[in-house]
């Protein structure tokens, strides 16, 4: 099969190679994936520049978002699936081998139903940016009536999570850094949008709920926003955060979050449970069979250029997901 792969950390035009490797075979409990799209986040692109760390195995596919059919089984799982198209997760966490290939074999659990309607180049949004939005925003039951802050709307993950919110009966505020961004949130369904650049962000964002305090946070840079997410967050609020990359240590103001009995879910979406997972999951394909959700794909690359694709997500410029396309 043809894969990309890298030996060693660095950039990506140094270290990612393209060539053949031998077509892994599904071993007992798992199923082997034809893939047709790969997803770039930015942890893929951090892993593969050091900056998590040595490299963990000699040679590594990165990549854990994908998507493709089905096309054979391990011992113990049912032919049936065999040409079930499929949306994978954690392909290349803790494991050698991810998505940046013609084929990927992983444990069966790992690759999920993908809707009719649903592209594969969506079904490669699904397993970081879709799954982290989603369960940022139900981990602490339902939002119906309540109002939900997305910092970062027009993230990756803020790009679902306003839909996600909004499509469990929320009303959702969007922060985020300029009009281009703030034509994004707008799109993925803010019901009000504020620039975190242009004067008393805390107060702008009560001023759209009314006076009123946010009952959740989906926080893209936990330390950074603090003092604005204490300001407004309200009693019995949660407060889930899923980067602090500004301020990694922060300062943690104790005693005005305990009097309104605020939780801090600080979350990875690598390490649910298999509970939270299914949660999760069910929460998602229900969006997902319901329409509720679109996909912010903002460029797509052959695998050829997957170099490209690395340095297009490092540069921060994308509004949406980088996607590999594969024939």
């Amino acid at each position: 099969m043809r894969a990309v792969w890298y030996e060693t950390t660095g950039p990506a035009a140094q270290v990612l190679r393209l060539g053949e490797m031998e077509t892994p075979q599904p071993g007992p409990g798992e199923v082997r994936v034809r893939l047709c799209a790969s997803g770039v986040n930015p942890s893929d692109v951090k892993s593969r520049d050091g900056l998590r760390g040595p490299i963990a195995f000699p040679r590594v596919i990165p990549h854990s978002d994908g998507a493709g059919e089905i096309d054979a089984v391990g011992e113990g799982v049912s032919p049936a699936r065999i040409g079930q198209r499929v949306w994978v997760w954690n392909a290349a966490y803790r494991r050698p081998f991810g998505t940046c290939a013609e084929y990927v074999s992983l444990p069966e659990a790992q690759a999920v139903s993908l809707p009719k309607g649903t592209s594969f180049e969506a079904g490669a949004c699904l397993g970081i940016p879709a799954s982290t939005a989603c369960h940022a925003v139900f981990a602490d039951g339902d939002v119906t009536g309540q109002t939900v802050l997305v910092t970062g709307g027009a993230g990756a993950v803020g790009h679902y999570a306003i839909q996600l919110a909004r499509w469990g009966g929320a009303k959702v505020i969007a922060t985020v850094s300029g009009p281009e961004k703030a034509k994004a949130a707008e799109a993925a369904g803010a019901h009000a949008v504020v620039n975190y650049r242009e004067g008393d962000v805390a107060a702008a964002i009560l001023a759209a709920n009314h006076g009123k305090p946010v009952d959740r946070v989906v926080e893209v840079e936990f330390g950074g926003n603090l003092p604005v997410t204490s300001a407004v967050i309200g009693e019995g609020g949660v407060i889930a955060a899923y980067g602090s990359m500004a301020d990694a240590e922060p300062k943690l103001p104790f005693y005005p979050l305990m009097f309104r009995n605020v939780t801090l879910r600080m979350l990875i979406i690598y390490l649910l449970s298999s509970p939270e997972r299914a949660r999760m999951l069910a929460r998602l394909d229900a969006a997902l069979e319901e329409g509720a959700l679109s996909h912010a794909i903002a460029a797509k690359f052959d695998l050829a250029d997957s170099a490209k694709a690395h340095e297009a997500v490092e540069s921060g410029g994308l509004i949406g997901n980088a996607v590999i396309t594969i024939s």
